[in-house]
C-alpha cells in the first residue's frame, strides 16, 4: 500500500513528513501554479517522489520583480524549516537522520522556480570575505548594471549573508536542544546539495507583462526583472558550479526551449547522462491521479495510464535524481 501524501503548513511552506526519509526534496513550482495550491497542481510528481523515501517541501512561489529578494527568503525559509523538521519527526515517532545533514536536501524546480534555485546555487560560489564579495558581484554586474544598481545588490547580499550566518547558529542550537545532536551544514547556501531543473524558464520581464511596450517602459524606469536573462546566466557561469545537476527538457516547450539552449549549448552542462530530453509541453510536470489514470488538462494526452505517465516522465526524474546523488557523494 502506497504512503499517504499529507501536507502540513511550516513557516510559509508545506511539509509532508516521511516516516523513514533518506532525504529532502525542497519544491519550488512555476508562476501561477507555484503561488495557488501546488500541492494539488503537482500532485502526483509529489507523490511519486515521497514514495521513493523523500520528505517533499513545497517552498512558496511569492510573484516578484526582484529575484534576488525571493532567492534570499527561499533560503531564509530553508533554515526556518530545518530545525521544525526534526521536531515534527520526533513528535511523530519518525527517523529525523537525514535531517542532520545539509547534502541529504535537495533541490526540483519547474519553469522559473528554477531561476531561483539557480541563484541560489550562483551564491554558493560567493566568497566568504565581505570585500571579496564585493568584488566578485561588481565585477559580475559591471557591464549590464549601474553603480546603485550594483550597490544595492552588494548590499542586499552581505545582509542575507550575515543573517544566514545567524540563522545557522540558531538551527544548530534548536537541534541539540530537541534531540542532542549536531547538524553538519556544509554551505550556508546550496553548495554540495542536488538539484534537478524541470523546464527552466530564465525569462524577463516581457516574459510576465503584455505587451511588449509597457515590459520596456517598466525596464527602463529600472523595476523590471532582476537579475536579467544575462546578469543570470552570467552568475551561472562565473560560479563555476552546477556539477550536480540534473535537467529536464520537453520536446514541445517554447517557453523553456531558449533555457535549455542555453544550459546545453553555451554552459555544456549538464553532461549527456544528467540530460533528459522527454515528450510533452512546459506543463507536462502538472498531473492528478483518478484511479489508474494520471490527468493533466494542460499537456496532451490530457489523460494517461499511470504505468504510461510513469515511463514517459516520473521514471525519469526518480532516476535522474539518484544518479545524482550517487555522484554527490
Amino acid at each position: 500500500m502506497s504512503l499517504k501524501l499529507r501536507f502540513k503548513p511550516v513557516s510559509h511552506s508545506w511539509v509532508a513528513l516521511h516516516p523513514q526519509p533518506k532525504g529532502v526534496i525542497q519544491f519550488i513550482a512555476g508562476a501561477f501554479f507555484g503561488t495557488f495550491f501546488p500541492m494539488f497542481f503537482y500532485r502526483y510528481l509529489l507523490q511519486s517522489l515521497y514514495e521513493q523515501g523523500y520528505t517533499i517541501i513545497i517552498l512558496p512561489f511569492n510573484f516578484t520583480f526582484n529575484h534576488y529578494v525571493e532567492a534570499g527568503f527561499l533560503m531564509r525559509e530553508q533554515y526556518e524549516i530545518l530545525p521544525e523538521l526534526v521536531r515534527m519527526a520526533t513528535v511523530e515517532g519518525y527517523d529525523y537522520e537525514a535531517y542532520l545533514d545539509d547534502k541529504n536536501f535537495s533541490w526540483i524546480g519547474h519553469s522559473l522556480g528554477c531561476k531561483y534555485i539557480s541563484l541560489l546555487e550562483g551564491f554558493s560560489a560567493l566568497p566568504p570575505q565581505p570585500e571579496a564579495r564585493e568584488k566578485f558581484l561588481s565585477n559580475l554586474l559591471s557591464s549590464t548594471a549601474n553603480k546603485s544598481e550594483i550597490e544595492s545588490v552588494i548590499a542586499d547580499i552581505n545582509t542575507l549573508v550575515d543573517e544566514l550566518k545567524y540563522k545557522i547558529i540558531e538551527v544548530q542550537k534548536l537541534i541539540d536542544t530537541y534531540v542532542g545532536r549536531k547538524i553538519k551544514i556544509n554551505s550556508i547556501f546550496i553548495k554540495g546539495q542536488v538539484s534537478i531543473l524541470l523546464a527552466p524558464a530564465i525569462t524577463n520581464t516581457a516574459s510576465a507583462i503584455r505587451p511588449q511596450f509597457l515590459a520596456d517602459i517598466i525596464d527602463k524606469l529600472g523595476f523590471g526583472v532582476k537579475p536579467t536573462i544575462e546578469q543570470t546566466q552570467n552568475l551561472i557561469q562565473d560560479s563555476e558550479l552546477f556539477n550536480i545537476m540534473g535537467l529536464v527538457c520537453f520536446k514541445s516547450d517554447n517557453i523553456a526551449k531558449s533555457t535549455c539552449d542555453w544550459f546545453i549549448n553555451i554552459l555544456q552542462k549538464p553532461p549527456q547522462e544528467f540530460l533528459e530530453n522527454l515528450t510533452g509541453g512546459h506543463l507536462k510536470p502538472l498531473g492528478i491521479q483518478l484511479g489508474s489514470n494520471v490527468l493533466n488538462f494542460l499537456d496532451q494526452p490530457f489523460v494517461e495510464s499511470v504505468e504510461k505517465r510513469n515511463q514517459g516522465f516520473e521514471q525519469h526524474v526518480i532516476e535522474l535524481l539518484e544518479k545524482l546523488k550517487e555522484k554527490a557523494k
